[in-house]
């Protein structure tokens, strides 16, 4: 007899929700999309940096957010490596062309840009469909921006904007009910 069993098969199913975004509708049917799986020591990294960012920024949040990261069974990241502009020079980048935004110099702090807006809606698709998944799947989850900067910010990630989704098997959603920012 195996007790509980279900702790046994995260990585097959982070795996499976990275199936999710990688398969999700893409802009043009461009893909910028980048994934990564973060192993224990990874896992623990990132949230030493989440704390570093934290007193960097002066963002309490992250602290409670780097709980999450420790706590987590798995933790999946979701992110965009730009290449390009959609070309429909819609303005939604802020720019009144797109050759404009692309010819502007990138600022890096957590995250690099301006980019397309397309391929912030790519991203964003990305993780809805991952975070969907995961629901699907029984998997608690929560979409971290914080871990996603963090990662981005101290380069663990080759990515210009992530996001991060931690995943968990627990008797009780370990990423709701937290104990408020301070």
């Amino acid at each position: 007899m195996k007790l509980n069993a279900e702790t046994e098969v995260m990585e097959s199913l982070a795996k499976t929700i990275l199936v999710a975004a990688r398969t999700a509708p893409k802009g043009k049917g461009i893909d910028d999309i980048v994934t990564c799986m973060l192993d224990e020591s990874e896992k623990n990294e990132l949230a030493d940096k989440m704390e570093e960012l934290s007193e960097i920024k002066g963002l309490k949040f992250l602290i409670r957010d780097a709980k999450n990261v420790r706590d987590a069974d798995s933790l999946i990241l979701i992110g965009l490596k730009s290449s390009g502009a959609s070309g429909l020079d819609c303005g939604a980048c802020g720019f009144e062309t797109c050759k404009e935004m692309l010819d502007t110099k990138k600022v890096k702090v957590e995250f690099t840009g301006p980019h397309c807006m397309i391929k912030y809606m790519d991203l964003g698709i990305a993780v809805g469909c991952a975070a969907a998944k995961a629901k699907d799947l029984c998997v608690d989850n929560r979409i971290l921006y914080s871990a996603g900067a963090a990662a981005c910010y101290f380069d663990m990630m080759d990515a210009d904007v992530a996001m991060a989704l931690p995943l968990s098997v627990k008797g009780k959603n370990i990423f709701f009910d937290r104990s408020p920012k301070k």
